[in-house]
């Protein structure tokens, strides 16, 4: 009996292996792989302000050269049970080519690091993972990579709640892209998939108020943020549904932040369509571009 895998790396998109010695037996990719000059990939490690120690994963451009300080891009999970790990990510790699340097921090609520680290954000959304992204970015900084004044932040999904909670928690960013996020928890009660998680570990919203309203303080806290933010997402989400990005874009645009607002139409959590996976990253290209500019040398 054959085992088959299907397994990617840093700088080798997916292919299929034979599992017992690793054997390829595909190389669909070939021509597109050798024909590209990949970012590096590698480990970063950073400590948060309470002293737990935080992964992350770490782009560096093509031609990166030492001594260079180059702007940064955080781009986030999302789950938040997931993990970036040693694996292709075209985002990323994406990123990275327009000259950034690009962070994935696996912040607590991630998995790889047991069931403690993975509950440590149960319902209190928004607190120590914000402060793990922090703690990559200031390793970024410290150590003389990053240039303070073009930090970027986004993602999808939960990577997109937390770059809301990071835009409303700190003005650092010159740039934000919100994918498919959400930032109201009363607007989420009973309009997405998540019902039994609402009321299992938040409680029910008006027995649950204050609660409820913690965790959405990016929405009601929305005069914090000064940070120009695109979000983003499926008409037909009911993962996380449009009204979360457009009441964010709406807070923004009524404070004058520049921000715009991307409706794929009959898109779901999921982009699904080839032409709407390439608008997307080109208006993330030239979101960040417009705000963080290329690296300089």
């Amino acid at each position: 009996m054959q085992f088959l895998a299907v397994a990617s790396f840093a700088q080798r998109p997916a292919e299929i292996y034979r599992a017992t010695d690793g054997f390829a037996l595909s190389d669909h990719n070939q021509a597109f792989r050798d024909s590209i000059e990949w970012a590096t990939v590698e480990g970063l490690d950073s400590v948060s302000k309470d002293g737990t120690a935080i992964g992350s994963m770490l782009l560096k451009p093509p031609g990166f050269k030492e001594g260079v300080k180059y702007p940064v891009i955080a781009y986030i999970h999302g789950g938040p049970v997931g993990q970036d790990r040693f694996e292709f990510d075209s985002t990323a790699q994406a990123l990275a080519a327009q000259g950034y340097l690009v962070v994935n921090p696996n912040y607590r609520g991630s998995n790889g690091k047991g069931r403690e680290f993975s509950r440590a954000i149960y319902a209190d959304w928004g607190n120590l993972e914000i402060q793990d992204i922090h703690s990559a970015i200031d390793k970024l900084v410290a150590d003389g990579l990053a240039d303070p004044e073009r930090l970027g932040i986004g993602g999808w999904s939960y990577g997109g709640m937390n770059t809301n909670y990071a835009i409303a928690t700190d003005t650092r960013f010159a740039a934000a892209a919100s994918g498919a996020g959400s930032s109201n928890a009363f607007a989420g009660y009973g309009t997405d998939q998540y019902i039994s998680l609402w009321e299992s570990e938040l409680g029910l919203p008006w027995e649950s108020t204050e609660l409820y309203a913690k965790v959405s303080y990016p929405f009601f806290h929305a005069d914090r943020i000064k940070t120009p933010t695109l979000f983003m997402c499926g008409e037909k989400d009911f993962n996380v549904p449009l009204i979360n990005s457009e009441q964010m874009y709406q807070a923004l645009r009524s404070q004058n932040v520049p921000t715009k607002l991307i409706i794929y139409p009959g898109q779901f959590h999921g982009l699904s369509k080839p032409s709407y996976n390439q608008d997307r990253l080109e208006r993330l290209i030239g979101w960040y571009g417009q705000y963080l500019g290329a690296s300089s040398e």
